[in-house]
């Protein structure tokens, strides 16, 4: 079984579990989390987001759901499929303020509906919905496991999970440049700019740990996904992962 050491990376220090500490980070960060986000990605993100997008698009969802949705990006972009209904789940509270105030702002309310959630126990029954969507979520999770078969459970079979990652490029000079400004430039930008210094070192660390590629793949395949394909985007510095129900 491939082992997913992310894990066992924590933002903090404290004995608290995973889980609450990934909360209390992005809650701390929660009101520059969008402008540290498209600054530190230098709005590449954006570009991510909207391919993935197009790769669920010949599926025609109607009711979809964004887990770790986070302020609501991904949400957001999905609007182009014109859905009849998108469910944003979370676990931080301070995110999903500031998500809800951007619906607000947008007049997406009507569509859009952003709510504490738990990835590992997704309050919805099975075969609900027809796209399932995580932008640098499953990182984070827990138990990825766990994660990642609740989100089967509620997909409808058939039907689409996207799935964006921060990857490695693991060709010169692509790779010594990720490094360094993962290990170094990021760090310093998000302390400065968040006041949160671990939250900015945690990303790299946590990037590091997790199985990506065929490793996730892999994981993808174990708890019941088909069809499974990446795409490596920007010379890797990401990777989206279509897989079916």
């Amino acid at each position: 079984m491939i082992e997913n050491k992310a894990e066992l990376v924590k933002p903090y220090s404290d004995s608290g579990s995973k889980k609450e500490q990934i909360a209390e980070m992005f809650d701390n960060i929660s009101e520059r989390y969008d402008l540290l986000n498209h600054l530190l990605s230098l709005n590449i993100d954006k570009l991510w987001r909207r391919k993935a997008v197009r790769l669920i698009k010949p599926y025609n969802p109607s009711i979809m759901l964004d887990v770790a949705t986070g302020t609501g990006d991904f949400a957001v972009e999905l609007m182009p499929l014109n859905p009849k209904e998108i469910r944003g789940i979370d676990i931080s509270a301070g995110m999903l303020e500031v998500g809800k105030a951007k619906m607000r702002r947008r007049k997406l309310s009507d569509t859009i509906t952003l709510e504490l959630g738990d990835a590992e126990n997704i309050g919805y029954n099975d075969n609900y919905f027809e796209g399932v969507t995580v932008a640098f979520g499953v990182r984070n999770f827990e138990d990825l496991r766990k994660g990642l078969s609740e989100i089967l459970r509620v997909l409808k079979p058939r039907y689409p999970v996207v799935v964006l990652e921060f990857s490695k490029p693991r060709s010169f000079p692509w790779k010594q440049l990720y490094n360094f400004y993962f290990s170094f430039v990021l760090p310093l930008i998000g302390k400065t700019v968040s006041k949160d210094a671990r939250a900015y070192t945690y990303l790299p660390e946590s990037v590091k740990a997790f199985p990506e590629g065929k490793d996730f793949i892999s994981i993808l395949q174990e708890v019941g996904f088909k069809k499974v394909t990446e795409y490596r985007v920007t010379f890797g510095i990401a990777t989206i992962y279509l897989a079916e129900k």
